[in-house]
């Protein structure tokens, strides 16, 4: 798969997770604060992204690893990714929309701008880092040259 298409599929799976976690965030704000309804629902777009960015974007014979592996390493740019959301998330809605007087689907239109700002951070880390192609690429380029200098 060429690197454009695989872009291409990031955006798709990243966009359908990103409406799970839409979704989630409005059924979780029904009974807790905005702050904690971002978080929460954080955590169901992960598992969603997981799912779908290891079956359709970074296969699973691509270099990173099995499944469990993965995954920890996909948790942990998304721990980092999810203060990214988050800040930019509340900062939207409780300073830079009151500050402007924009009140129209504030909470919603502020989480998906912070979910969208995700889009190239999170690509280059999960194809490097989550699903280890960078370390794979590294690994046959050693291995290669090892064979090549062997005596």
């Amino acid at each position: 798969m060429g690197e454009r298409e695989r872009f291409l599929r990031f955006v798709a799976a990243g966009g359908t997770s990103a409406l799970a976690n839409a979704a989630a965030r409005w059924l979780f704000s029904l009974v807790v604060s905005y702050e904690l309804a971002v978080a929460l629902a954080y955590l169901v777009g992960v598992v969603v992204a997981f799912a779908l960015m290891r079956r359709f974007v970074f296969q699973p014979g691509a270099g990173g690893g099995g499944p469990g592996g993965q995954a920890v390493r996909f948790v942990l740019v998304n721990a980092v990714s999810l203060a990214q959301v988050w800040i930019i998330s509340v900062g939207l809605l409780r300073l830079v929309f009151p500050a402007v007087g924009f009140d129209r689907h504030a909470e919603t239109l502020a989480h998906l701008i912070g979910l969208a700002s995700l889009t190239l951070t999170s690509y280059v880390a999960h194809k490097r880092f989550s699903f280890g192609e960078a370390r794979h690429r590294r690994a046959r380029r050693d291995k290669a040259l090892g064979a090549a200098t062997a005596p």
